[in-house]
């Protein structure tokens, strides 16, 4: 199976449909598919629903999908970093549903293991826990949370493979190989790819089985708040 794209153009085709759920890998701007989200972007889908632990920031990452309004509802954990975000939710425009950060991860990977639902101690007794089934263990009180599945995850990865073997690279593993087991079908940019057999198996994060589709991207990796300590003058 050819899984090895020209471009996150190319990946994307036959994929998109408005009203579509998008998984997005990465953290703050730490691990996204940066070249996916402006392909997503420019192929003017829209009523998207994006699972992605935060929504970037004005002028990249997701948040350039929330500059043309293509996304319509956010399920995510922390927001912000963007004033456009906080725009369009405090006047309506954009839905979101809030989750603690180890639920959002913890729903996106039972949703790739087949788990329906889990439950939880995170968030009882908070606005997190309204309406949600809640159930005794052992005298402790627990919330149920649901698995999450999308249409289509988008991943950023170091390595990958012909065949879409992934190897993350430090910090920027976070939620990628999750989300890349939860979509139905899931996308990998990243920045080499090497030649089938190459990668030590013991050092696989994400096994090519969960990835259809393959591209090499060029990455500005840029950083939210770049914090720099005073040089010392003698």
């Amino acid at each position: 199976m050819k899984k090895i794209y020209p471009d996150a153009r190319a990946a994307l085709d036959g994929l998109t449909f408005d009203g579509m759920t998008v998984m997005s890998g990465g953290f703050g701007l730490c691990g996204i598919a940066e070249n996916l989200i402006v392909a997503l972007r420019d192929s003017g889908v829209k009523d998207l629903t994006v699972i992605s632990n935060n929504a970037g920031v004005d002028d990249f990452g997701l948040g350039l999908l929330l500059q043309t309004r293509q996304i319509k509802k956010m399920i995510s954990s922390y927001v912000g970093e963007n004033k456009e975000f906080e725009r369009q939710y405090l006047s309506g425009e954009l839905e979101l549903e809030f989750n603690p950060q180890g639920t959002l991860a913890e729903r996106c990977r039972a949703g790739g293991a087949g788990i329906p639902g889990f439950y939880t101690k995170t968030g009882v007794g908070t606005l997190i826990a309204e309406g949600k089934e809640h159930k005794e263990f052992d005298g402790e009180t627990y919330i149920m949370e649901t698995g999450l599945v999308a249409d289509l995850s988008i991943v950023k990865a170091w390595k990958g493979d012909e065949q879409g073997n992934l190897v993350f690279r430090k910090t920027a593993r976070n939620f990628n190989p999750m989300m890349a087991t939860a979509g139905k079908v899931t996308i990998a940019e990243v920045e080499e790819i090497v030649p089938l057999g190459s990668l030590d198996p013991d050092c696989i994060h994400t096994p090519g089985v969960y990835v259809q589709r393959l591209i090499k991207g060029d990455h500005e990796k840029r950083v939210e708040q770049r914090t720099v300590r005073q040089r010392e003058t003698a």
